[in-house]
C-alpha cells in the first residue's frame, strides 16, 4: 500500500496493493497531554514480514505535521543519514529484522482544526484516527493491516483533565508532582492503528453493567459535560439493548471489561468505533424529549448500535487496506439496519433506508466521483466514505442474505469469524465464507463489488394465450464506465409478486411447477436477459416488482397510471406500495414540470391512493406518512437534464397545496385522531402517532388551510416535546405564516445555549425555500452560536441551504453559489474533510441552464486555483470540472 506521494495527488490502486514490509507486533506510547504543547513518545516493536515481497525494503513510516524531536532504533539515536523523508514518509534505513523503534515528537493540540489526530474539543483533548489520523499523532506504519497490541501512559495536569482515558483495559493510576496525574491501559486484541484512540478532560459519567451471555460483567460508562448527564439514558438503554441484540441474533458477546462512550460536539462524522472508546458526535448520544426529536431518538439507538456492533464486524475482522472499507461499513450498517427493524417497524424502516439510498446514493453513481463500493482507485480516501460505500454496501450485504436466507447467512457469518478473527481481510474473504458455508457458488455475485453507478433492470409482460401464461422478461445492464465493460451480467436477485383483478395477492407458480408458488417468489437473475413463465394467473394480473427493494437497481416497467394507483392502495408488500405511491407522484410531478404546475387529470388517482390511505385506520400510522410524502425537488431535479429549477419548485408546491385542498378534511381528521392522550414516550406507536400527525400538520400548512395553520401555533406553543415543537416551527417559517418570525424568536430564546438545539434552528431558516435565504444564511454566519469550524454548525446552516434548499441554492444570480464558494475556499484551510463534503452540490453543474452553469463552474475553477488547495477538496472539484467537458 502505497505512501501518499505528492500530498496525494497521484491515484493509489487496488491491484498495487503489496503486503507490509515491516509488522509491528507491540507499540508504547507515553503521552504529555497539554492542549498547546503535548509530547508523544512511541516505543514500536518492528520485525521484518516474513511475507512480503520485499525483504530488503527499508522501514517506511508516516507522519504529517509532526515536529520530530528525536528517532532511536535499540536505544541508539540514528544520525540523519540514516533517515529521509519523502513525501509523508519517514525512511529508516539499516534496520535490524527485528528492533525497537524509539520516537518523541511534539503536537500542537489546539491548533488542530482539522479535527484528525490528537485535537482539542472544548475543555478536552481526544482523538479521530480513522482513516490516517494516527499519523498526525506519531511516525507509525498507518495502515490496517498493520495489526498491534498496545500499552498506552496518559500523563496530564489533574484539575485540567482529570478524566484519562485510551482503549482497553486501565491497569494503573496514580498522583504526580506539580497536580499532575496519570493513567496506564493495555488493551489485548492487536488493532489497526485507526481504531487507536485517547480522551482528557472534565468529563462525567453515568454507569450501568452488562452481563453478557457467557455470565462477564461489562462495566458501561457514557460520559458528557456534566449539564448533559440527564440526557444520557437513551444512550445507556440504546447500548444494553445492542449487546442483547447481537447476542441473541448472531452469538456475538463483548470480549472486553469495560466499554466507554465519550459525546464531543467537535467531530467530522457521526461516530467513530475505537476498541472499547468509542467517540461520538454528541448529536448521536445525547437525548431526551425537550431536545431532541423522534428521529433523534432512533438515530441515537442506530448509531449506538451501528459502532457497538463494529466491534466484531470491523475491529476484530478488520479491512486489510482501505479499498476494502465496505467490508466492515457496509456489513455494519445492514447489521444496524436489522438491529432498527427489529425493535421498530420493519416496513418503515425499510423504507426510509431506501429512500435515503435514492436520495443520497443514486446521485453519487450518477455523479463524477462515481465508484464501486469496493473502489479501484482513490487519492485521499477520505473523499470515499460514502453512500455507497456505505449504504449500497449494506444493500449488497443485504442481497447475501436473500439469496442464502437468513440462516445461511447467520453460517457465513459464523465462518467468516471463526476464519479470520483478529485478522486484516478483504471482500473475497467474507464472500468465500459465505459460500462456503453454504455450498454456494457467489463467483458471478463478486461483480457488484466492482460495478459502478446504478444498474438498470428494464421489465416487460406479456401473456401468452394459447398456454395461459403470463410472461415476465427482464433485461439488465450498467452504465457506460470503463470499470463496467468487461464485467457481465450480474447476479440480481428479484423478488415479485402478482394482484389479481380484485387486488388479492395471487399465487406465483413457474410454469413447470405443479403445485401453488408463495405470494412472493424470488427469482436470481444471472443473464443479461431472462425470460420466466407463470401459469393460473388471470390476463390482467398485476405485477408487483422488486418487492422489498430486493436489488439496488432502476427499475424501468411501464406501469400505467391506474395500475400505480392499485397497487399504491392495496400492494401486500409495504415497500412496494410505498414505492408504487412515488412513482404515481413522479408522473403526476412530470406532468405539472411541463405543464406550467397544472395538476393533469391522473392527479385524481394520487388523491384517491392518499384519500385510501388516511382514512384506513388499520395501516401503521408510520406508514401511513410515508405513504404521503412526495419525491424532494433535488430528486427531481436528478431525473432531469436540463434542470429546469423553478418549474420543479411549482409543481411540487403546487401538488402540495392541491393535495392539502382536496384532502383538508381527511387530514385534519387524521390529524386529530393522531393527537396523543397519554403521557409522552419515545416508543413505536407514539412516535407512529406523532409522525402522522406532523405529516399532516405540513401538508395542511402547505395548502394555507387556516385551521391547519391554527393548529401549528397552538402546538408550537403547547409541545411538550421537540419533534412536535419542531415540526410546527417549521410549518409556520417554511409557509410564511405571519408566527413564523415570533416562533423563531422564542425558540431561539429558549434554547440559545444548546448547541445542538440550536443547529435544528439554523437549519430551518436555511431551508425556508425562497431566494432571499442566501441572504438570511450570510447573515446567519455572523450568529454568536455558528462557528465555521465546528461541523455540526457548518452542516446545519451551510449543508442545509446547498443540499436542502434548490431554490435559494440555485439563486439565478449565482448569489448562492457564490456563498458556498467562498465557504468553502475558507474552510478548507480549517477543515478539508468537511470542505470536500460541502463542495459536492456544485457536481451537476453542467446540467443546468447556462447562466448557472456559468456561475457554478466559476465557482469550482476558483477553487481549484487556490494554491495549497487540500486534496480532499481538489479530488472532487477536479472531478466536477472534468465530467462538464465530456
Amino acid at each position: 500500500m502505497a505512501a501518499r506521494a505528492d500530498h496525494g495527488r497521484r491515484p493509489i490502486l487496488r491491484e498495487d496493493y503489496r503486503p507490509p514490509a515491516w509488522l509491528v507486533d507491540h507499540v508504547d506510547l507515553e503521552f504529555e497531554l497539554d492542549p498547546s504543547r503535548t509530547i508523544v513518545t512511541a516505543h514500536l516493536d518492528v520485525r521484518r514480514n516474513p511475507d512480503s515481497r520485499d525483504l530488503q525494503a527499508p522501514l517506511r513510516l508516516e507522519g504529517v505535521e509532526l515536529k520530530t524531536l528525536s528517532v532511536a532504533v535499540d536505544g541508539d539515536e540514528l544520525p540523519p543519514r540514516r533517515r529521509r523523508l519523502d513525501g509523508e514518509s519517514m525512511v529508516l534505513g539499516q534496520v535490524p529484522d527485528q528492533a525497537r523503534i524509539t520516537t518523541r515528537v511534539a503536537l500542537q493540540p489546539d491548533g488542530n482544526t482539522a479535527l484528525e489526530g490528537l485535537y482539542a474539543a472544548g475543555d478536552s483533548l481526544l482523538t479521530q484516527c480513522e482513516a490516517e489520523g494516527f499519523r498526525k499523532i506519531t511516525w507509525f506504519p498507518d495502515r490496517p493491516d498493520v495489526m498491534s497490541t498496545y500499552r498506552v501512559r496518559l500523563e496530564a495536569d489533574q484539575a485540567r483533565f482529570p478524566v484519562l482515558l485510551s482503549n482497553g483495559n486501565v491497569v494503573e493510576t496514580g498522583t504526580l508532582d506539580g497536580g499532575r496525574h496519570y493513567a496506564v491501559w493495555t488493551d489485548p486484541h492487536p488493532k489497526p492503528s485507526y481504531l487507536f484512540a485517547i480522551v482528557a478532560g472534565r468529563l462525567e459519567a453515568i454507569t450501568d453493567t452488562y452481563r453478557t451471555s457467557g455470565g462477564r460483567n461489562v462495566a458501561l460508562k457514557i460520559y458528557s459535560e456534566a449539564e448533559n448527564l440527564d440526557r444520557l439514558d437513551h444512550a445507556m438503554a440504546s447500548l444494553k439493548r445492542a449487546m442483547a441484540w447481537d447476542e441473541q441474533r448472531y452469538g456475538l458477546e463483548y470480549d472486553l471489561d469495560v466499554y466507554h462512550i465519550i459525546a464531543t460536539h467537535d467531530f467530522n462524522m457521526g461516530a467513530m468505533e475505537n476498541k472499547s472508546l468509542n467517540i461520538f458526535n454528541a448529536r448521536y448520544v445525547l437525548a431526551d424529549r425537550d431536545t431532541a426529536t423522534d428521529a433523534d431518538f432512533e438515530a441515537v439507538e442506530a448509531v449506538i448500535g451501528h459502532e457497538y456492533f463494529h466491534n466484531w464486524t470491523g475491529n476484530r475482522v478488520t479491512c486489510r487496506d482501505w479499498f476494502q472499507l465496505t467490508l466492515k461499513e457496509g456489513l455494519t450498517v445492514f447489521r444496524d439496519q436489522e438491529f432498527t427493524s427489529d425493535l421498530r417497524s420493519r416496513a418503515v424502516k425499510r423504507i426510509n433506508d431506501v429512500a435515503n439510498l435514492m436520495a443520497r446514493q443514486f446521485p453519487e453513481d450518477a455523479g463524477p466521483m462515481a465508484h464501486s463500493i469496493r473502489p479501484e482507485r482513490y487519492i485521499e480516501i477520505n473523499n470515499f466514505y460514502t453512500a455507497t460505500v456505505y449504504e449500497k454496501g449494506a444493500e449488497v450485504v443485504r442481497m447475501v442474505q436473500t439469496l442464502l436466507g437468513p440462516a445461511g447467512f447467520r453460517r457465513g457469518l459464523d465462518l467468516y469469524f471463526q476464519r479470520h478473527d483478529g485478522q486484516a481481510v478483504t471482500c473475497d474473504d467474507f464472500l468465500a465464507a459465505m459460500a462456503d458455508a453454504n455450498n454456494r457458488d457467489l463467483r458471478q455475485f463478486e461483480r457488484w463489488y466492482r460495478q459502478v453507478g446504478t444498474p438498470r433492470l428494464k421489465v416487460t409482460r406479456d401473456f401468452d394465450a394459447a398456454r395461459g401464461e403470463t410472461i415476465l422478461r427482464f433485461r439488465q445492464s450498467l452504465p457506460d464506465h470503463a470499470d463496467n465493460r468487461k464485467l457481465g451480467p450480474l447476479m440480481m436477485p428479484v423478488k415479485i409478486g402478482f394482484l389479481g383483478p380484485g387486488n388479492e395477492p395471487l399465487p406465483v407458480t413457474l410454469a413447470r411447477e405443479n403445485t401453488p408458488g408463495p405470494e412472493t417468489r424470488l427469482l436470481v437473475l444471472t443473464r443479461e436477459s431472462s425470460e420466466y413463465r407463470f401459469r393460473d394467473l388471470p390476463e390482467d394480473a398485476l405485477p408487483s416488482l422488486l418487492r422489498d427493494f430486493s436489488a439496488p437497481v432502476e427499475l424501468d416497467f411501464a406501469w400505467k397510471a391506474e395500475e400505480l394507483a392499485r397497487l399504491a392502495g392495496h400492494d401486500s408488500d409495504p415497500f412496494n406500495r410505498w414505492r408504487a405511491a412515488r412513482r404515481l407522484s413522479e408522473q403526476v410531478l412530470g406532468q405539472m414540470i411541463k405543464r406550467g404546475g397544472r395538476p393533469p387529470e391522473i392527479t385524481e388517482l394520487l388523491i384517491e391512493a392518499w384519500q385510501a390511505s388516511l382514512t384506513d385506520t388499520t395501516l401503521d400510522p408510520a406508514l401511513v406518512a410515508e405513504l404521503l410524502s412526495l419525491p424532494s425537488e433535488n430528486e427531481l431535479a436528478q431525473q432531469r437534464n436540463p434542470v429546469s429549477v423553478e418549474a420543479i419548485h411549482t409543481a411540487r408546491l403546487g401538488l402540495m397545496r392541491f393535495l392539502g385542498e382536496n384532502l383538508g378534511e381527511e387530514l385534519l381528521a387524521v390529524n386529530t385522531r393522531s393527537q396523543e392522550p397519554d403521557a409522552w414516550s419515545s416508543d413505536g406507536p407514539a412516535t407512529a402517532a406523532r409522525r402522522l400527525k406532523n405529516a399532516s400538520l405540513g401538508l395542511l400548512c402547505a395548502s394555507h388551510h387556516e385551521q391547519g395553520f391554527e393548529r401549528a401555533v397552538s402546538q408550537f406553543e403547547q409541545a411538550d416535546n421537540m419533534t412536535d415543537r419542531l415540526a410546527a416551527m417549521r410549518c409556520l417559517v417554511h409557509h410564511e405564516h405571519r408566527h413564523g418570525d415570533r416562533a423563531l424568536a422564542k425558540f431561539e430564546q429558549q434554547y440559545v445555549a444548546d448547541p445542538l438545539v440550536m443547529d435544528k434552528w439554523f437549519a430551518v431558516q436555511a431551508t425556508v425555500p425562497e431566494a432571499g435565504t442566501v441572504d438570511r444564511v450570510t447573515a446567519l454566519m455572523d450568529h454568536p452560536a455558528f462557528s465555521l469550524k465546528n461541523p455540526n454548525k457548518v452542516r446545519a446552516l451551510l449543508g442545509s441551504f446547498a443540499m436542502q434548499n434548490p431554490v435559494a441554492f440555485h439563486r439565478a444570480d449565482g448569489a448562492g453559489y457564490r456563498l458556498l464558494g467562498e465557504t468553502v475556499r475558507e474552510l478548507d484551510q480549517l477543515n478539508p474533510q468537511v470542505a470536500a463534503r460541502l463542495v459536492t452540490p456544485f457536481n451537476r453543474w453542467h446540467a443546468y441552464d447556462q447562466q448557472r452553469a456559468d456561475h457554478m463552474r466559476g465557482e469550482l475553477e476558483a477553487i481549484a486555483s487556490r494554491k495549497r488547495l487540500s486534496p480532499d477538496v481538489e479530488e472532487i472539484v477536479s472531478a466536477a470540472l472534468r465530467a462538464g467537458k465530456r
